[in-house]
């Protein structure tokens, strides 16, 4: 089973529950960005997430999304922006004009693509002195000391134990990739925040990834009804650390 089309089966429970980034991040994106050009490539756009504000800055956004019903649900989203088109496709096989964007970015997606040919790509249809942004949401509620979290602990434990616990995040690996497919002046940056959502808004967010998606049915009801009951005897909610890791490269002038 291809997980990523299991983003495609609720378009509107994913555009309720999938959260978007705080406003330094754009900023950062946007500080980076170099001359006057003002046209940027979305890869993975969900239900659009991170396009707003892009749109909002004056950009032109040519966006790319798998999924036929995220695509269509992106599409009549921004439709009101004359600067929006929307593409339904996949990046590594659709036929996109060389040296063409001054900005590719992914938010939380561009793991999905073979790597190697999706920066070979992104080098490719970026112009010289174009930037790739790519930024993910890592969302954590196990923090210790937190009963929420230790409730939500509880059930993954005794419904979907695992023995490889989290680790901190990999801040060299997408750098060196970036560096090895010709990028250069790369940045990184981390931006942390809180969030703190409601039982069934935390089923919500559950019903939104790919894993817990394709757990079988009778699984999936006992582990969401057991979560609910659990949150539900403390205060009714649960508080998530995000990290919001973003990567900025640009192509060299020149190449």
């Amino acid at each position: 089973m291809d997980l990523r089309h299991t983003f495609d089966e609720d378009a509107a429970c994913y555009h309720r529950h999938r959260p978007g980034y705080v406003p330094d991040l754009f900023s950062a994106i946007f500080a980076s960005c170099n001359g006057p050009g003002r046209r940027a490539l979305e890869i993975g756009i969900g239900t659009g997430q991170a396009t707003e504000p892009f749109l909002a800055a004056g950009w032109q956004v040519d966006a790319i999304e798998l999924g036929a019903n995220l695509a269509a649900y992106a599409a009549a989203r921004f439709a009101s922006w004359p600067s929006f088109r929307i593409t339904q496709g996949d990046f590594c096989k659709l036929d996109i004009a060389m040296n063409t964007y001054d900005l590719l970015y992914a938010a939380t997606a561009f793991h999905w693509l073979d790597q190697d040919t999706g920066l070979t790509r992104a080098y490719q249809v970026l112009k010289p002195g174009g930037t790739i942004a790519l930024f993910w949401n890592h969302p954590d509620p196990n923090q210790p000391g937190d009963p929420s979290n230790a409730a939500n602990q509880q059930v993954y434990e005794k419904y979907r134990p695992h023995d490889k616990k989290p680790g901190p995040l990999d801040l060299e690996k997408i750098p060196a990739s970036l560096r090895a497919h010709g990028f250069s002046g790369i940045q990184t940056q981390l931006y942390r925040r809180v969030r703190t959502l409601s039982a069934a808004d935390y089923i919500g967010l559950l019903n939104t990834y790919s894993d817990h998606r394709a757990l079988p049915e009778d699984l999936k009801m006992a582990f969401e009804q057991e979560m609910l009951h659990a949150l539900q005897a403390l205060s009714g909610s649960i508080r998530i650390h995000d990290t919001q890791d973003l990567y900025l490269a640009s192509k060299p002038v020149g190449r």
